[in-house]
């Protein structure tokens, strides 16, 4: 019973699709537009969530504007038009993938750079001595076989315990 429950967790994460917040009221009667408008959806980040595009978000500044966003489909402007307008009054912060270029260089480069750099420190740190262990000297390794052998015959007796 408990493997059927789990495996029907599994498939139920499987299938599962996101949960997304566009109200019938809000659509499009157009298929085509309404493709268009929540591709372009998809694309904006929600400036209330900011980490949730407004596609997603339940904000009511988000659903204002999936709105906006299906009044200009409907007038006629283009998904560049559109995003233009969009980055002119907001900036490219509502763009979830900005564009690369001077500006969002760092953006764009300080993940794979982090992860060189812990690359590079894992190497680094794999291939010298272990600090925590120092090595010991012949001397050291011969007074801790003889300690060893008094705590043995002193717990054991001389004959090592037989």
């Amino acid at each position: 019973m408990k493997h059927l429950a789990k495996l029907a967790f599994a498939l139920g994460l499987l299938f599962a699709t996101p949960v997304l917040a566009v109200e019938p009221s809000e659509m499009l009667k157009d298929p085509a537009q309404e493709a268009r408008a929540r591709e372009l959806s998809a694309q904006l980040r929600c400036l209330v969530c900011q980490n949730e595009s407004i596609d997603e978000s339940h904000a009511e500044l988000a659903r204002d504007l999936r709105v906006l966003i299906r009044e200009k489909i409907a007038g006629g402007d283009s998904n560049d038009e559109i995003r233009a307008f969009l980055v002119a009054r907001y900036g490219e912060f509502i763009l979830l993938r900005p564009p690369f270029k001077t500006s969002t260089l760092l953006l764009w480069l300080s993940a794979p750079l982090l992860l060189l750099a812990g690359g590079f420190m894992v190497y680094r740190a794999s291939r010298r001595p272990n600090a925590a262990t120092p090595m010991l000297t012949d001397q050291e390794e011969r007074s801790l076989a003889e300690l060893a052998e008094e705590i043995r015959n002193d717990h054991f007796g001389s004959n090592g315990g037989r």
